[in-house]
């Protein structure tokens, strides 16, 4: 499992689980339980470069990112720790 600390966003942290280049777990620690619980089970099974196609570049209100672009932050993190 990866953890990797977001910046600019109401999550304090996300794990990841990778299977080759696929999502096989991401789990959120704060940020909108509900909705980031619903990414989580999205992604799980995709292809990271199909997540970061979906998901890299989006914000969260006047902010310049989101948990979601977040998320494929953590997951390219994951990739070059492996």
């Amino acid at each position: 499992m990866h953890t990797y600390t977001p910046r600019g966003v109401c999550s304090r942290a996300i794990s990841v689980e990778l299977d080759g280049d696929r999502v096989s777990h991401v789990e959120f620690a704060g940020g909108c339980d509900g909705n980031l619980k619903a990414v989580s089970k999205l992604v799980r099974g995709m292809a990271v470069d199909d997540v970061a196609a979906l998901l890299e570049g989006n914000t969260c209100g006047r902010r310049s990112t989101s948990c979601a672009d977040q998320l494929v932050r953590a997951l390219r993190s994951a990739q070059a720790a492996e």
